[in-house]
């Protein structure tokens, strides 16, 4: 009786057996970081960009504007060019361009410049990012994938609670004199690393089939997605104009078109953006729904609570920083222990942490509206505590949710949908916010603030309670 020898050595074989190696999340989840981090930041560094670069009104919105879009706009074509040219190349590339863009933030000249550099990062972050949950979809299987994606939305939930935090002390300390420019110099360093780490950590992988982009169709969303998030992000701040209705109204046929343009390659047996059959799948549909509101309710929050407390108060950045690590204390303490619940309560959990969120929501109306703009501050912490619980247990498992069913083929796709329901949801509950917290400011009376913050959580009190409700949707697991 003869055996056949196993080619690999013991170590491999025991890490083979174990499943892949960490260190391909631990490279990508670097990625996920800086580009949401970026994408929160730089608003603490607004009044020190105005004053040294002499920039104006508009070109200091520009500044934020330019990168949101461009990373909105882009992510369903960056998703498809990962399915079709490798998910590890488009993220090694995104991740090297964004780094030059950074160091081209950095040293910028002029405002000009900083705009168009952080366009170029934002188009660099859309190309990054949804490669992120693609990877992660393609080298992790079972409860290694779920515990994926929970240190995923960890990241996420960090990266956006501590961007003002790292932005106020950075801008403090004022490294070398270098002031706002050490947010985007930073990333110069961390960048290279990612480079350096990309190839030999992180496994290729693409899908299979037409390795052709639907150019038509890239261009369609694209546009599509740019004339629904330009007003909503600007349009508050302009007392909506009518070329942002005109805009909105575009993006109707735009975005139709586009539709109509998927099912057509699908029904002739070619390569569309992203599959739409995805969409039949229940748990996919329902899933960005509640991504959508979900977004919606947090990125908002995280406004008009910074206006709250910078404006309203007279905070400094770092303060405001501070105040906001309260969301992720509650945040980090629920999500270590959000993989095990979720095997144990399924849907549910993502239910009770929509509620967690509402409850903590509306805890942090009734407080201000209490203590004002001069009571104790200590009162908020609280909470800040539940909502940041409730985000916990919320954004890992749900995003685990949304991609378990996705074949690999169209994981990249899939996640650059998911992407565009995050980033496109932060912007649509800021354009809904501002239409009840903008209007209950008096000019002249910090006091409003208070009475605006307590009006504005409303509205996100709703969104996350729909979450919970949306998620009953999802198919009933089948019985063992």
């Amino acid at each position: 009786m003869t055996t056949e020898a196993n080619p690999l050595p013991v170590a491999d074989r025991q890490e083979a057996a174990a499943g892949p190696s960490w260190g391909a999340l631990a490279v990508v989840l670097v990625g996920t970081f800086i580009t949401v981090l970026d994408y929160f930041i730089v608003n603490v560094a607004i009044p020190a960009i105005q004053s040294d670069l002499h920039a104006s009104s508009a070109q200091s919105q520009g500044v934020i504007i330019g990168y949101g879009l461009a990373f909105t706009g882009g992510m369903i074509t960056g998703g498809r060019l990962g399915d079709l040219y490798g998910r590890r190349r488009m993220y090694e590339l995104g991740i090297a361009v964004f780094t030059v863009a950074s160091a081209a933030c950095g040293f910028a000249p002029s405002a000009g410049f900083l705009i168009g550099a952080r366009i170029v990062q934002g188009l660099a972050a859309a190309l990054l990012v949804p490669q992120v949950l693609g990877i992660l979809t393609s080298t992790y299987t079972g409860e290694r994938r779920g515990r994926a994606f929970n240190v995923y939305g960890l990241t996420i939930g960090f990266a956006s609670v501590f961007g003002q935090l790292i932005g106020g002390v950075l801008i403090t300390v004022d490294i070398a004199g270098l002031g706002w420019r050490s947010i985007f110099l930073i990333n110069i360093v961390v960048g290279a690393v990612a480079v350096v780490l990309t190839r030999r950590l992180v496994p290729e992988s693409r899908g299979e089939g037409e390795a052709r982009l639907d150019v038509p169709g890239a261009i369609l969303v694209t546009a599509g997605l740019l004339a629904v998030t330009l007003p909503l992000i600007v349009g508050h701040e302009h007392n909506w104009p009518w070329w942002g209705w005109v805009s909105m109204a575009a993006s109707v046929p735009l975005l139709g078109g586009f539709v109509a343009q998927q099912r057509r390659l699908g029904n002739a047996g070619r390569a569309p953006l992203i599959h739409l059959g995805l969409f039949r799948e229940r748990v996919f549909s329902v899933g960005l729904f509640a991504v959508l509101l979900y977004f919606m309710a947090m990125g908002s929050f995280f406004l008009v609570l910074a206006l709250y407390l910078q404006q309203g108060r007279g905070y400094s950045a770092l303060e405001s920083g501070l105040i906001f690590s309260a969301l992720s204390v509650g945040y980090f303490l629920s999500s270590l222990r959000s993989g095990r619940l979720a095997q144990r309560l399924g849907r549910q959990l993502v239910a009770l942490g929509g509620i967690a969120v509402a409850v903590g929501y509306t805890l942090a109306g009734l407080t201000v509206s209490h203590i004002g703009i001069s009571g104790g501050i200590g009162w908020l912490i609280p909470s800040l505590l539940v909502a940041g619980v409730g985000m916990g247990m919320v954004t890992g498992p749900l995003t685990n949710a949304v991609l378990t069913g996705v074949v690999p083929d169209h994981a990249a796709a899939a996640s650059g949908a998911l992407s565009t329901m995050q980033e496109g949801g932060a912007a649509l509950g800021v354009a809904v916010v501002g239409t009840v917290f903008y209007p209950a400011l008096t000019e002249g009376r910090l006091e409003s603030y208070a009475h605006a913050f307590s009006l504005g959580v409303i509205p996100l009190v709703c969104f996350s309670v729909v979450v919970a409700v949306a998620v009953q949707f999802f198919p009933r697991p089948a019985k063992q």
